[in-house]
């Protein structure tokens, strides 16, 4: 596998979600799921105004173009609507590793399998394409509910980064590290299969 790889554009298939390669034609979708003030707590800034969003978007899409990260639309089947955004980031092909970050999702979209999905299809690209040894996740200390999530997909907690970050308003943050190795991954893929497909039966039954 290429080094280039790491950051080629690719479109993800779920039964419940896409991922597919974030652009300009998603903002409309994601002014309406960032609109939540809330949905932004545990990242850098309240982009819920349409301008800061709108802002967000050029400053990833700069990024993608240098060939540095890979973010995606997350898109609801269901709808064909963007309903948030993730990203392959600090890539380090020369290690065969690197970050899935940046998560976010509109609380309409959430509980309802949608990111347990784009996690599988992400880490499976990751894993199963790419030949990653390793997939790396940070989320601040403080943040329970993603920590929490990252434990019950089978993630190590790896330790706490001290005074790791300053956030936009000022406050000092402690970043809490998680990984999956590929030893790790069957395990994990089998977990997160066998969530979305309860999901996915559940959403089946309620057409």
């Amino acid at each position: 596998m290429s080094d280039d790889a790491y950051a080629a554009p690719v479109t993800l298939e779920g039964s419940l979600a896409r991922l597919e390669p974030l652009a300009a034609r998603h903002l409309d979708d994601l002014v309406l799921a960032g609109a939540d003030p809330e949905t932004w707590r545990w990242l850098f800034g309240d982009h819920s105004a349409p301008e800061r969003l709108a802002e967000w978007l050029e400053r990833t899409l700069a990024t993608a173009a240098t060939g540095r990260e890979l973010p995606f639309a997350t898109v609801d089947r269901a709808t064909g609507r963007a309903v948030g955004s993730t990203r392959f980031m600090a890539l380090a092909p020369e290690h065969r590793r690197l970050e899935i970050g940046w998560t976010w999702l509109a609380p309409s979209a959430r509980g309802t399998g949608i990111n347990a999905e784009a996690k599988l299809l992400a880490l499976d690209h990751a894993f199963g394409t790419l030949g990653c040894r390793r997939v790396e996740f940070k989320t601040d200390a403080l943040n329970e509910r993603s920590r929490a999530a990252l434990l019950a997909i089978g993630a190590r907690f790896e330790g706490i980064f001290h005074r790791h970050m300053l956030m936009a308003d000022g406050r000092s943050r402690d970043s809490a590290w998680y990984a999956i190795i590929d030893d790790d991954w069957p395990t994990v893929r089998e977990r997160l299969q066998e969530r979305v497909a309860r999901f996915a039966t559940t959403a089946g039954r309620g057409r």
